[in-house]
């Protein structure tokens, strides 16, 4: 069976319904063809972070880029700070 990868805002409208209760979980589950199991991590994903959780690994990788930028930035700013402290130190020890 062939998995289908369905959007961000696809799950949200699919966990919306469900919260909605005009239709029954297993029913709308059955329609979506998708088990009851991923409706509720859906839900329970929604409901911790919104349309950001959902969007996975997208929203992930952007948050894990900007970590690694930042990390490049403190060890370049660490570098320039040790460079000026070996110099200071040489320049007390004359």
């Amino acid at each position: 069976m062939k998995r289908r990868k369905w959007t961000p805002e696809e799950k949200m409208n699919i966990v919306l319904a469900g919260l909605k209760g005009d239709v029954s979980i297993a029913e709308l589950c059955r329609q979506h063809n998708i088990s009851q199991t991923l409706y509720y991590r859906w839900k329970d994903t929604f409901i911790q972070r919104g349309l950001e959780g959902l969007a996975g690994k997208q929203s992930l990788d952007k948050e894990r880029e900007q970590l690694q930028a930042k990390t490049a930035e403190y060890e370049l700013l660490i570098g320039k700070l040790t460079v000026k402290l070996a110099q200071l130190k040489k320049t007390l020890d004359l």
